[in-house]
């Protein structure tokens, strides 16, 4: 039963499990990845889009809703960008095998990086630099994001990064441009349900540093998921679950909703059990000291929102997660008050 989903699992979308070896060796070597093509288009602007909310500041010790700490938007230039734009492009850390959101398709020319994340960010470059290719992207593990933005490593990181209130400790984030939640996924024939007691004595994979397995662990510890669960097989990159299951190493996966789709797209032999059991939201990822390039990051959001997110979306995630409204359109955004 295991070679029959390794053996469907591997003709899935011109061989998964082969592309995520070449994807690993580049990611090991931490290659710096070539300038890609344009993203992004214009669409028709929303109403529910431009609303904007403004939320009082919260104590990090009460921090409940990480996706609301974040400045109001700001056309000014400040010293981080200023930086960037001495050097005259924008270095983006951002992931290159999760299918739809930031990859290479083998099966086009040149392989370029295309998907939701890359257009958002020729989004960001053509407004702060005039150029939507005045890009550098960094291949950049799960695990690494915010030592990359800590270090300098990047400029910043847009890669399906759930904001979190741990997480605006080491790092800004902008406002939410994603709304997704996590979810199981697990082979069609599973006796798997969902997120439940199904779980119980069964391998389960996660990203290492990742919300999915801060999520097991902290539910294991309290109950809420049961104690037989095996949660120890983490990986660098997300996809690397996606293998670990076609050869009959794991019996489930959890991790994004939006990504589990995706990758259920790849394979027809897996699919998401059960709902989204959590409610998350993808941000852009900055250094804590760059208030003016998160600003920016805000505005250009606000305008993307209104004309260019929706064609992304039509472009690449229309297909896996259809018209479902907590993800086909734009998070209402909301900004901390300044005193």
């Amino acid at each position: 039963m295991r070679l029959r989903h390794l053996r469907a699992g591997l003709r899935g979308w011109g061989g998964v499990g082969a592309m995520a070896v070449v994807c690993a060796l580049a990611l090991a070597c931490a290659l710096l990845l070539p300038l890609t093509q344009r993203g992004g288009g214009s669409a028709p602007a929303r109403d529910d889009a431009s609303r904007v909310a403004v939320g009082t500041q919260a104590r990090a010790e009460t921090c409940t809703a990480p996706e609301k700490q974040t400045p109001a938007p700001s056309a000014a230039d400040g010293p981080t960008i200023a930086r960037i734009k001495a050097k005259g492009k924008l270095v983006v850390g951002v992931d290159q095998n999760s299918y739809r959101w930031g990859y290479r398709d083998p099966n086009k020319k040149g392989a370029q990086l295309e998907g939701f994340d890359i257009d958002l960010v020729h989004a960001i470059a053509r407004d702060l630099l005039g150029d939507p290719d005045a890009v550098q992207f960094k291949a950049i593990p799960t695990n690494q994001r915010i030592q990359a933005v800590q270090s300098g490593v990047v400029d910043m990181v847009v890669r399906t990064m759930t904001i979190t209130c741990k997480r605006l400790q080491d790092v800004a984030f902008s406002a939410p441009y994603f709304r997704t939640g996590q979810q199981v996924l697990a082979p069609k024939d599973s006796p798997v349900t969902g997120y439940d007691d199904t779980l119980a004595g069964k391998k389960i994979c996660t990203a290492a540093g990742s919300t999915a397995y801060t999520k097991l662990a902290d539910d294991r510890k309290a109950g809420r998921l049961p104690a037989s669960a095996d949660i120890s097989t983490t990986v660098p990159n997300q996809l690397d679950c996606l293998v670990r299951l076609q050869l009959g190493e794991v019996d489930a996966v959890v991790t994004d909703g939006a990504l589990a789709a995706s990758q259920a797209a790849q394979d027809p032999t897996v699919e998401l059990k059960g709902s989204a059991f959590t409610t998350e939201y993808y941000g852009v990822a900055m250094k804590k000291d760059a208030d003016d390039l998160v600003r920016r990051v805000n505005r250009i959001l606000v305008a993307y929102s209104a004309s260019g997110w929706q064609t992304s979306y039509g472009t690449w995630l229309s297909a896996t997660l259809g018209s479902n409204a907590a993800t086909s359109r734009p998070p209402a955004p909301q900004y901390l008050r300044t005193s």
